[in-house]
């Protein structure tokens, strides 16, 4: 993905992200409509934002506690040496690992702080046991049980 800035964005190319940000669904006629250009246009723009970057995939967003995933648990890991190797031990192993929706490195109190989703608490503590623990270089996880999602993958305000 080519690194941009949104100063290579115009008015017209934030719209059209905005509008699919909102849905990704909107077929070309309707986008074109909403950003008020022709639709050979918003279908031109379109495909430029997707090859140069700009939107990184479309795709539904599944409402987890209908497909049985109803619990939402944050963690923050700490390895035992940072070292490029130990992190890249570490990323690749929690690359492999389903219920693992996002491993971010962080600064502060954890080197990495993961999203989980499970079924439910006895989820979590079989994958805690059984691989959560037996990560590469891991000394020390902190386990936080989200009670309410507030506010989740909200649309990016540029």
């Amino acid at each position: 993905m080519k690194e941009s800035s949104t100063s290579e964005l115009d008015r017209i190319d934030r719209n059209i992200l905005r509008a699919l940000q909102g849905d990704g669904r909107l077929a070309n006629a309707d986008l074109a409509r909403l950003v008020n250009v022709s639709a050979a246009t918003c279908h031109r723009r379109t495909q430029r934002l997707f090859e140069e970057g700009f939107i990184a995939s479309v795709r539904a967003q599944v409402a987890p506690a209908t497909v049985g995933l109803g619990a939402l648990v944050m963690v923050g890991v700490v390895l035992d040496r940072s070292t490029p190797e130990s992190f890249a031990d570490f990323e690749k192993a929690v690359g492999a690992m389903k219920e693992v929706l996002d491993c971010n490195l962080v600064a502060g109190d954890f080197d990495y702080l993961l999203k989980i989703r499970v079924r439910d608490m006895a989820g979590f503590n079989l994958l805690h046991g059984r691989q959560l623990i037996a990560l590469p270089g891991v000394r020390q996880i902190r386990t936080f049980f989200v009670l309410k999602e507030v506010k989740d993958n909200a649309p990016l305000s540029f």
